[in-house]
């Protein structure tokens, strides 16, 4: 499966990169916001953390600035990993296309979430998943040579990585985990506690997790119906307390007996 990317460039500074150059558009309506706005919100992004300010504008500067619209597959599984982006407004989805044709959904992403991490390895690979918009949306992109330059000049862009790392693989594991459970009402619990140790956050009266009805339902191999009933049930018994697209989970173990 191969979908053409569709987008717009802008100059965030200097010239467009080649390769991007010339992509089509039907959309036009993101804010005209200049690259440099950014510097000041130093938590806009994990990506950009313990980066100074001058830094920040270089690194975004040297990116072209892309609209794309929703329903867009702007990476696709197999295509040489010769772009990095960082998501600047709407939201993504990763997902893997079996030798069957089987789509199978991954993770989702939100603002401030890097796509293409691939580009960031020091030998040339190619991608192992398709990225998805999921609204119209907007990133910076660089070419691979370019962020990869940056990385060898500021190492902390490579610490800053990790992490996007980590919150991949504490998705496969919640999902690997589900794949051992019997029932709905088992993947779902499994899938929340491995979340909610992965990459949810303490809070005072529990573990919030930022997550919406549709990633947990896709992620434990269930029904959105089943999954709004079974977290509608946990909440009514006290075990979560249901929020706009996140969960605090206040007791794992009643989740889980």
């Amino acid at each position: 499966m191969r979908v053409v990317s569709s987008g717009k460039m802008e100059l965030a500074s200097g010239s467009l990169p080649s390769e991007l150059d010339g992509m089509k558009t039907d959309y036009s309506s993101a804010s005209d916001e200049e690259p440099s706005s950014f510097v000041v919100r130093q938590s806009w992004s994990r990506f950009l953390r313990g980066l100074t300010g001058p830094q920040q504008q270089s690194i975004l500067g040297a990116a072209g600035l892309c609209r794309y619209p929703i329903d867009s597959v702007i990476l696709n599984q197999g295509d040489i990993a010769d772009r990095f982006l960082l998501l600047r407004t709407g939201s993504a989805r990763i997902f893997f296309v079996t030798q069957e044709g089987r789509k199978v959904m991954l993770r989702w992403l939100s603002p401030g979430e890097i796509l293409g991490g691939t580009a960031l390895m020091s030998e040339p690979c190619s991608y192992i998943v398709n990225t998805e918009m999921m609204k119209n949306s907007s990133a910076f992109v660089w070419r691979r040579d370019t962020i990869r330059k940056f990385a060898t000049q500021y190492p902390v862009i490579l610490e800053n990585a990790l992490p996007f790392a980590w919150d991949y693989m504490t998705w496969f594991i919640a999902a690997h985990t589900a794949l051992i459970a019997n029932s709905a009402r088992e993947r779902l619990a499994q899938v929340i506690v491995s979340l909610a140790q992965g990459i949810g956050y303490k809070t005072q009266s529990g573990i919030r997790l930022e997550v919406t009805n549709e990633q947990l339902a896709n992620t434990a191999n269930i029904t959105p119906f089943t999954t709004s009933r079974l977290l509608s049930e946990w909440q009514r018994s006290g075990a979560i307390r249901k929020g706009r697209g996140s969960i605090v989970v206040l007791s794992p173990a009643q989740l889980l007996k």
